[in-house]
C-alpha cells in the first residue's frame, strides 16, 4: 500500500494541510518543520501523485492574503496555527467548488498589498488580519471584491469577519481556574498589542469581576509575544523579586511556554508552585513539561466558515449587510494547573 500525506501527518504529529504545504513548497510552514516533514516523506518512501489531465476549465481560486505586518505575532512559532486555518479554507473551497490561492506578505506596506490584490484575478479574498489595525482594515475596501477577515474582528467596519470568541473562551478558562480553587489569578500579556490580545486582557478583567475576584495590578505582567522574548522578559521579572499569584493565565501558548522555561530555570514548579494556562492549543503546548492547559481555537471551522461567506458573496449585485461571526474555543485540560481543592 502506498504512503499517503495522512500517513506522514500522523507520523509527524501535524495536520495533513501542514504536510501538503511543506511538500509543495508553499508558505505557512517553518524551515525546521518543513525539513522534518521532507525527511519523513523520504524515509517512508512517499511518492507524490501527479494530477490527472481532465481537460476541464481551471477551478476559480479564492485568494488568502497572509499578512505579517511586524512578525511579533505571526512568526515561525505560529506556522502550524496558520496551517490549520489553511486546512479549513481548503476544505471549504473544495465544498463550494473553488480552489485556494495563497499570497504571503511580510512587512509589506499596505498600499502595495492592496495593489497586488487589485491585480489578482481572484473573485474574492480571505484576509488573515491578526496584525492589522483598524486603519489598515479600512483600506481593503479599495479592492472592490468580496472580502472576509479572519483572526481579527471589528464591529464598526463594513466587512465580513469570522474570528474566535475571545471573551467567552477566556471566561471558560477563568471559570476552570476558579473551580480548581484558585482565587488569586494573574495575567501575562504581550507588549505587542493586537485586537485578540486586547480582548483577552479585557475578558480576563471582566471574568474576575463575574467570579467575585479582585483585579491586582501587581499580578499582571508584560512580556514579548515571541517564545524567546517571553522567556527573557519573565526571567527579568522573576529576578526583580515580584511575587507570583497561585495561577497565571497567559495571552497565548507561546507566551506561556516561554514563561514556563523561565520558571523551570528559577526552580519554580509549574503545576505545583504556580499554575499556568495558555490560549491557542499549539502543538508545543502538549509536549511541554508539564503539558499546558489551554484553549483550543477551532481554526479549521473558522476557515471553513470564512470560505462559505466569501463564496456566498460572489455574483451578488445588491448591497447586503456585513456578517460578523464569533466561534467559541474549547478548554483543553492538562497538567499545568494545580487542583487547590485536593492539595
Amino acid at each position: 500500500m502506498s504512503v499517503t500525506i495522512k500517513d506522514i501527518a500522523k507520523e509527524a504529529g501535524v495536520s495533513s494541510a501542514t504536510v501538503s504545504l511543506a511538500l509543495n513548497e508553499k508558505t505557512g510552514v517553518g524551515p525546521e518543520m518543513r525539513s522534518r516533514i521532507k525527511q519523513l516523506a523520504k524515509d517512508l518512501n512517499y511518492r507524490k501523485q501527479e494530477p490527472r489531465e481532465t481537460g476541464s476549465v481551471k477551478t476559480p481560486a479564492i485568494c488568502l492574503l497572509h499578512i505579517a505586518r511586524h512578525g511579533h505575532t505571526l512568526n515561525r512559532d505560529h506556522d502550524v496555527f496558520i496551517a490549520d486555518y489553511i486546512e479549513g479554507l481548503g476544505r471549504g473551497a473544495k465544498t463550494f467548488g473553488m480552489s485556494l490561492e495563497i499570497l504571503t506578505f511580510k512587512t509589506t506596506p499596505i498600499d502595495q498589498i492592496i495593489i497586488a490584490a487589485q491585480s489578482s484575478t481572484a473573485p474574492g479574498f480571505i484576509i488573515l488580519g491578526t496584525e492589522l489595525s483598524s486603519t489598515d482594515i479600512a483600506l481593503f475596501g479599495k479592492i472592490g471584491k468580496p472580502l472576509v477577515f479572519i483572526d481579527t474582528f471589528d464591529y464598526y467596519q463594513p466587512f465580513d469577519f469570522v474570528d474566535m470568541n475571545n471573551e467567552e473562551s477566556v471566561h471558560t478558562m477563568m471559570t476552570h481556574l476558579y473551580e480548581k480553587g484558585h482565587r488569586d489569578i494573574g495575567f501575562v500579556k504581550s507588549s505587542i498589542e493586537t485586537r485578540n490580545f486586547k480582548l483577552r486582557e479585557e475578558g480576563f478583567k471582566t471574568s474576575l469581576s463575574l467570579l467575585g475576584l479582585k483585579y491586582r495590578e501587581d499580578h499582571c505582567f508584560t512580556v514579548d509575544s515571541t517564545y524567546h522574548g517571553a522567556y527573557d522578559d519573565m526571567k527579568r521579572i522573576l529576578a526583580s523579586g515580584r511575587n507570583l499569584p497561585s495561577a497565571l493565565f497567559c495571552a497565548n501558548d507561546i507566551i506561556a511556554c516561554g514563561c514556563m522555561k523561565a520558571f523551570h530555570e528559577a526552580g519554580i514548579r509549574v503545576g505545583e508552585d504556580v499554575s499556568l494556562a495558555g490560549f491557542d492549543d499549539l502543538p508545543l503546548a502538549s509536549v511541554m513539561d508539564p503539558p499546558l492547559t489551554t484553549i483550543r481555537v477551532l481554526k479549521a471551522r473558522i476557515g471553513t466558515m470564512a470560505m462559505q461567506i466569501v463564496t456566498s458573496r460572489l455574483g451578488q449585485n445588491e448591497d447586503n449587510p456585513s456578517v460578523k461571526v464569533l466561534i467559541a474555543g474549547a478548554l483543553v485540560e492538562r497538567k499545568s494547573v494545580k487542583d487547590m481543592n485536593n492539595p
